[in-house]
């Protein structure tokens, strides 16, 4: 699946999204397993595509704490505000209507 023009802060509200839809719970190891498999692209290793590079998950998600979309730490589990879920909302309708789902 390619992400095209979305931001990694998007993706990974889309992925924290997909993981609760799935009654998983959204350990930092199954946010960082369920980034690469959607968009591996973006979630990889420069040198190595084969792998996921959790580095690219720190900074955006203590950013969308800061704004108040998702809520927990890489030690605990992460879970969706009620404007973090809308947004994942939003972003889930963009990528049907462009057939990527």
């Amino acid at each position: 699946m390619s992400a095209l023009k979305h931001s990694i802060n998007e993706l990974i509200l889309f992925a924290i999204y997909s993981l609760g839809e799935s009654s998983k719970k959204c350990t930092f190891e199954e946010l960082i397993k369920e980034c690469f498999s959607l968009f591996p692209k973006e979630f990889c290793f420069s040198r190595h595509y084969q792998w996921p590079d959790a580095r690219k998950l720190d900074r955006p998600l203590r950013t969308l704490r800061k704004k108040k979309l998702i809520t927990g730490s890489p030690q605990t589990s992460f879970s969706l505000t009620s404007s973090g879920r809308k947004l994942a909302q939003e972003i889930v309708k963009i990528l049907k209507q462009r057939k990527l789902l």
